[in-house]
């Protein structure tokens, strides 16, 4: 296929620039992957497995709550169940029990008779609770992909990002670790290739699902991870595809990314995460869709506690923390299931970092952040650590247990330090939507709109492109069931026509639109299909009056 110049040009300003990276990056076939055995300490915790199992010992997969923990869980529990039948898993509660390992949990562990806990997605820093482990008799191996503090607990650990780990690609998802383990299980045992393999559905969803960088690695594990999705047999997957009106065949990174990841997410939001596990570990069709139901019910619940308590805490940065330029938000009675989802949707609205805290037991606050491109709100904690019980995260999300007293000077100090990286770089807090494409009217079409196809799977550091193209605005019509969104034909320079829609923001643009200037539209080119016919549309992300004519 001949690529449109525009494609290039896109490709070199992601850092693609030899036509070897431009065929690995486009290749349907991806070959970019590297040997688990560069993963420190993974040959010893590949003995350290097999020798549980020879001696017939009892292992437990303890993941994490989210999407990424119960696909993780699910990989290792699959594969490991070719090799043993004295095989189980724990999930923490959320509520209860919090992210990571807990000393509670390894002592229903241990009374279930289990020798040998492997954890996926957590316990990198969990020192104090693998000293528990090992004192009540556990041996624990600990896989995990989460930035680590200074001090690693004092087992094994297989985490790229480790230091002294020489492993090549640092970004691994936890389900990405979990594979790789699975991998380097399979070459010492021989297992089959396609029993790994047919893990790969899990894999591509949970790398999805927790939104690390779709490059490199990611980016192969994501592509044969999506392509493995829409063929599977797995009936929790196929139940949860019919279950939310997706189609088995064409479901992309997106459809990933904002339906099914937010369903699995949700049993462990709003009831227990072993609710999601279960589901993709199910082999009865029928048990499958009663799950599913299950995980639809949960998910509505979270958009409704989700929507309330984001007005909620909307009013209160209105009225208490306009002037902070790191939000940090105490609400004393909250569903803490879905604060972390709300935190997100704050910091897009005030284009600052935002922290939601709530009640936990015996005087203490959780505490979940989300931060914009620029602050590293993992350091900003770690600068903090003192004030903490305990905390983690990366550079983009965090969470944290306080004692509340400790609230305040948490509040002064994050303000400080965001002043200290305003006055180094004062746009820091300035959201810009940035095109990578300047379009005139002659280069909007449809072969360009499916070129940009190629450069799925879109999400973390390969978002989909944002183009730029002046219109005039007409037709304007409103949608939605309650008119939240619009929908109107911009005319090109050329005078050609494209269809446009407006779904974020979009009642602040009826003004602009309907003085039928000319605008300068930014958004997102696509080719779309209704009723067998082929159409462009672009979906505007941002919109300004350059003048009444073309220049």
């Amino acid at each position: 296929m001949k690529l449109q110049p525009e494609i290039y040009e896109l490709l070199h300003k992601r850092g693609l620039q030899t036509e070897q990276e431009i065929a690995e990056f486009l290749s349907d076939k991806p070959q970019k992957t590297y040997d688990p055995f560069l993963l420190l300490n993974m040959e010893a915790g590949v003995d350290l497995i097999l020798s549980a199992i020879e001696d017939d010992e009892r292992i437990c997969i303890y993941g994490d709550y989210d999407a990424d923990g119960i696909t993780s869980t699910a990989v290792m529990t699959e594969v490991l169940s070719q090799l043993t039948e004295n095989l189980t898993y724990y999930i923490p509660s959320r509520f209860e029990e919090g992210y990571g390992l807990n000393c509670g949990a390894l002592d229903r562990i241990k009374a279930a008779g289990t020798d040998l806990v492997v954890t996926v997605d957590c316990g990198s820093v969990s020192c104090e609770e693998v000293e528990y482990a090992k004192a009540i008799g556990l041996k624990i191996l600990v896989t995990d992909h989460h930035t680590m503090t200074d001090k690693g607990a004092d087992c094994l650990i297989i985490n790229p990002m480790q230091p002294g780990c020489p492993y090549p690609f640092k970004h691994l998802a936890g389900v990405g670790v979990a594979f790789k383990l699975a991998q380097a299980i399979a070459a010492e045992t021989g297992l089959p290739k396609s029993v790994v393999n047919r893990t790969l559905d899990l894999v591509g969803v949970g790398t999805i699902g927790d939104i690390v960088p779709l490059v490199d690695e990611n980016r192969t594990l994501a592509k044969y991870g999506i392509r493995a999705l829409n063929v599977t047999a797995r009936p929790g997957f196929t139940q949860l595809i019919e279950g939310v009106s997706l189609r088995r065949g064409s479901i992309t990174s997106e459809q990933i990314s904002y339906v099914l990841v937010p369903h699995l997410n949700a049993s462990g939001r709003i009831r227990s995460a072993r609710i999601g596990a279960a589901l993709l570990m199910e082999k009865d069709g029928t048990k499958a869709s009663e799950r599913v139901q299950t995980l639809i019910d949960c998910n509505e619940e979270r958009k409704r506690l989700q929507n309330e308590t984001y007005e909620i805490c909307r009013k209160k940065v209105e009225k208490e923390y306009l002037q902070d330029s790191f939000l940090v938000i105490e609400l004393p009675d909250t569903h803490e299931g879905i604060t972390g989802i709300v935190a997100g949707k704050i910091k897009d609205v005030y284009h600052r970092p935002a922290v939601i805290v709530t009640p936990a037991q015996e005087g203490c606050l959780k505490g979940t952040g989300r931060s914009i491109d620029g602050v590293n709100i993992y350091q900003l904690l770690k600068e903090n650590e003192r004030l903490f019980e305990r905390f983690g995260g990366h550079a983009a999300a965090c969470g944290f247990t306080m004692k509340a007293e400790n609230l305040q000077k948490l509040r002064e100090n994050l303000n400080r330090s965001m002043a200290a990286l305003t006055a180094r770089n004062p746009e820091i807090l300035n959201q810009r939507i940035t095109a990578e494409l300047d379009l005139s009217g002659d280069q909007i079409c449809l072969e360009l709109a499916e070129q940009i196809q190629l450069l799925e799977p879109f999400g973390c550091e390969n978002p989909r492109p944002l183009i730029r193209v002046e219109m005039r605005p007409v037709s304007v019509k409103k949608m939605g069931n309650k008119g939240q969104y619009t929908r109107f034909t911009g005319i090109l320079d050329n005078g050609r026509e494209v269809q446009c829609v407006i779904f974020r923001n979009a009642s602040a643009y009826d003004e602009l639109l309907q003085e039928a200037a000319v605008i300068r539209v930014t958004g997102e080119l696509q080719s779309q299909n209704w009723n067998s016919r082929q159409y462009l549309q672009i979906t505007v992300i941002y919109a300004e009056k350059i003048g009444e004519t073309y220049d």
